[in-house]
């Protein structure tokens, strides 16, 4: 009964000194403040430094254009209920947003050139023409229309069907096809859309038309 005394101040003893090991390990050892308490409760993603946010430019494009270049950015319509966009430096001419689209085609001419949105015929030489489908593209579309948007330099014009899905961009004058034009057929196999195929995205840098004589 007498060793009991000693017993457990040799225990007291132990007892303390792991607490001060486990302790120390914790804080991170003398003069360390807390790092180690400061992990522990840090979550790994917290500690991951944030990636900086990519850099967009004119109308949302990843990299700026070459000068005397014109950065454009547009939407087809999404089946019969998302409106088409059409964005150019940085403005953007036709939205939903701005009520001023509508089901069909919707045509922008660049130009400096106004009254001439419903007409295709008069247009200036060098205009720019801006087209997003919204619904159904080519069901008042005649065989005159369709040979106008060809010599725009449309290589499917004369292919649009019902409900297609259609994004180009034309001038007045060219002499070859256009380079931007994307064209979707209306397929019940293939279509996004109950009755509607995807809708199409289109963006670059077009260069501007030289007025030098």
């Amino acid at each position: 009964m007498r060793l009991a005394g000693p017993f457990r101040i040799v225990a007291l003893v132990i007892t303390v000194g792991l607490t001060w090991i486990i302790v120390s390990i914790l804080l991170g050892g003398p003069g360390s403040g807390f790092p180690r308490i400061q992990q522990l409760f840090t979550s790994p993603e917290s500690s991951v430094t944030a990636e900086p946010r990519a850099r967009k430019y004119k109308c949302g494009l990843p990299q700026p254009c070459p000068e005397e270049h014109l950065a454009f950015r547009m939407v087809s319509g999404a089946a019969n209920v998302i409106g088409p966009k059409i964005c150019l430096e940085d403005k953007m001419l036709m939205s939903s947003v701005k009520d001023n689209v509508g089901r069909g085609l919707n045509i922008a001419l660049v130009n400096d050139v106004n009254d001439l949105l419903k007409f295709i015929r008069p247009l200036h030489e060098g205009t720019l023409v801006f087209v997003a489908s919204y619904d159904d593209p080519a069901t008042k579309m005649n065989e005159e229309t369709r040979k106008l948007f060809s010599e725009l330099g449309s290589r499917t014009a004369k292919e649009l069907a019902f409900r297609d899905s259609w994004v180009f961009v034309g001038a007045k004058g060219v002499q070859n096809k256009s380079p931007f034009e994307q064209h979707v057929k209306n397929s019940k196999h293939t279509n996004k859309y109950e009755g509607w195929p995807e809708a199409l995205e289109m963006e670059g840098c077009i260069p501007r038309r030289s007025t030098a004589s």
